[in-house]
């Protein structure tokens, strides 16, 4: 992975457990995916070329499947709202997956987090 993917997936890592109650889950060798009460809000690699994440956005997927490097996620999950990115080369928009991996919290996190999260912004 280069260098740039890896601060990448650190900074939004880091950004994402700072949420309120968030933890590390993972389901399946080389993962380290964000969740919230066991429930999954960031699919993110361990280690993997290219960069990508996976994150439920209820509010925003049908304008972030206009990107070119955006898709419906796999294993039936995209039905649901989940949109996976995958940038082979090129600057990762991590202001942009901040915003995703807060949209997915705010759709997987019980209610008493969600004020938690809110009275401390």
């Amino acid at each position: 992975m280069s260098k740039r993917a890896e601060k990448a997936l650190e900074a939004l890592r880091e950004y994402g457990l700072g949420l309120p109650g968030a933890h590390i889950k993972s389901p399946w060798p080389n993962h380290r995916d964000l969740a919230v009460n066991d429930k999954t809000f960031a699919y993110l690699p361990e280690s993997a070329t290219p960069f990508s994440i996976s994150c439920k956005l209820p509010e925003s997927a049908p304008e972030m499947l206009l990107l070119p490097f955006c898709q419906p996620t796999g294993y039936g999950l995209g039905k649901w709202g989940w949109v996976t990115a995958t940038i082979e080369k090129g600057a990762i928009p991590v202001d942009l997956f901040r915003d995703w991996i807060d949209e997915s919290y705010r759709s997987q996190a019980p209610k008493r987090l969600l004020r938690e999260l809110d009275a401390g912004r």
